[in-house]
């Protein structure tokens, strides 16, 4: 085994992903050293291709990729289109509808992951990162009760061990090491799903100038995503209730191509589209997204970060934001307690409040859709109010936000969210169901109380990477706790 020197560096990152590059340039930029930990080699294969405008002008601003985004030719979204509700005809949500999002910023993009992730991977080098790739963490370096590093083994299988003053988990789902900080994973008995999906080439899509929207479309089964990626390749997935397992077994191809022939849209949008059958993108994969949350997502030399602290309903497609917010939080309170601001407790504390509120938004929204109005036959997919609020529009309100702690009891009991804020979902469900215009107009959900609450840090993160200055009028979000600093790396006293 070979050692390196005590504390070689400032931070080890686990994990090459958004989360792992945001946390890692974050501070990077801050000149600590900092080394970043991948066990596979980029380009690689990763789900989950639609972004939001606060993730692209706000935390990619941050980071520095606006023109290498630019360069990529992503295809631009204004927005979504769903088939889902009251209206038998498909309506649209478009971000511009709110003045946060209007002018430049009211668009975003669908990514192909391959390509945004080594964007992304590729600027944490330029910033100073040292990124060493095929390198699999099995395990983490304590003493004291404090990690202080990690084990890992290299291409060819030998072990080296690093130390650093912190370690970051953001290696998702799967993490080897996540359960080294301590607590339990609790899995929500609500929010279990089953994704069946592949990519298509010669797909229709929407009428201009939601040509690059996402589509969403419920039917009996379940609901159909459908995401274009290039003029030409088109992501489409159907994602059904755990009972539906069955129907996934076996032939993937057959069964995909039988729950599009379910969906009418989806299989007119397909009808003269092919299935890609070589390459990343040549195979029809299943996954099982089951919504958790970890007790505690930090304990002294080590934090958790995107999905390795908690995962939720993929309806919202929240996973490349929770990433790299987190990913921001994270970085604030690293460069706040290296640089001797606060201790270690306060800073951390301060990341998981802001981190649980957040998670706590998107559970909040996920309940007002999936139970509120749940019809029992046909379980929540096909409830009329779930894509009345979808995906693309709520990931633009939920962006960027921080907020109050939360010990989400709601992973665990749901209708404690229902019984507590029932007020709010019913006046959301009321605007989110009206009736569709007759040429499918926008809709404009922004006069929610909901849809306020989870605004408002995404425009705080948006001024503040058009003005290069963080202003949060609002103090703390709680009676002891810290605000960003104007440069929003870092933590600050509220009473300055």
């Amino acid at each position: 085994m070979h050692d390196e020197n005590a504390h070689g560096f400032d931070v080890v990152v686990v994990g090459g992903g958004p989360g792992g590059s945001t946390v890692s340039t974050l501070v990077a930029m801050q000149g600590y050293r900092v080394l970043l930990l991948e066990k596979e080699e980029f380009p690689r294969y990763q789900i989950g291709e639609s972004l939001l405008p606060s993730t692209v002008h706000g935390i990619c601003r941050l980071l520095g990729v606006s023109k290498e985004l630019e360069k990529a030719a992503f295809m631009p979204k204004r927005g979504g289109t769903f088939r889902w509700g009251s209206s038998p005809e498909p309506w649209t949500f478009s971000f511009s509808v709110s003045e946060t999002f209007s002018g430049p910023t009211s668009l975003a993009y669908q990514v192909e992951r391959m390509k945004f992730d080594q964007i992304l991977l590729d600027n944490a080098r330029n910033k100073g990162v040292e990124v060493r790739e095929k390198s699999s963490v099995v395990d983490v370096i304590e003493e004291d009760g404090r990690v202080c590093g990690v084990l890992y083994s290299d291409v060819d299988g030998v072990r080296h061990e690093v130390r650093s003053r912190f370690v970051v988990d953001a290696s998702g789902n799967k993490s080897r090491i996540q359960s080294r900080i301590g607590g339990t994973r609790h899995y929500s008995d609500f929010f279990r799903n089953i994704a069946l999906f592949g990519y298509f080439e010669g797909g229709k899509r929407l009428a201009a100038p939601n040509s690059g929207n996402i589509l969403c479309a419920a039917f009996d089964a379940g609901w159909f995503w459908y995401i274009p990626l290039t003029d030409e390749l088109t992501s489409v997935g159907a994602v059904l209730r755990r009972e539906s397992l069955e129907r996934v077994q076996g032939d993937r191809e057959k069964a995909l191509m039988g729950l599009i022939e379910e969906c009418p849209l989806i299989a007119e949008y397909l009808s003269e589209a092919r299935r890609v059958e070589s390459g990343p993108y040549g195979e029809v994969r299943v996954r099982k997204d089951y919504s958790y949350c970890q007790d505690t997502f930090w304990r002294p030399g080590m934090v958790l970060v995107g999905d390795a602290a908690c995962f939720i309903d993929p309806v919202f497609s929240s996973g490349v934001h929770l990433a790299t917010y987190s990913g921001l939080l994270a970085a604030r309170s690293i460069n706040s307690s290296l640089n001797g601001d606060f201790e270690e407790a306060k800073c951390f504390e301060e990341y998981e409040a802001r981190y649980r509120k957040e998670y706590s938004l998107f559970h909040d929204f996920l309940v007002a859709f999936y139970d509120m109005h749940r019809d029992e036959d046909s379980y929540f997919w096909t409830a009329k109010k779930l894509m009345n609020s979808s995906a693309p529009g709520l990931e633009s309100f939920a962006e960027l936000v921080g907020g109050g702690a939360s010990r989400e009891d709601g992973v665990v009991n749901p209708a404690s969210y229902t019984e507590q804020r029932e007020s709010k979902f019913r006046e959301f469900s009321e605007l989110a169901n009206q009736p569709a215009g007759k040429s499918g107009t926008d809709r404009d959900l922004f006069d929610s109380s909901l849809v306020q609450a989870v605004l408002e840090e995404g425009a705080k993160i948006q001024v503040h990477t058009a003005l290069g200055e963080f202003v949060d009028d609002e103090g703390p979000m709680r009676e002891i706790g810290l605000v960003p600093s104007v440069d929003g790396m870092h933590w600050a006293d509220s009473r300055h």
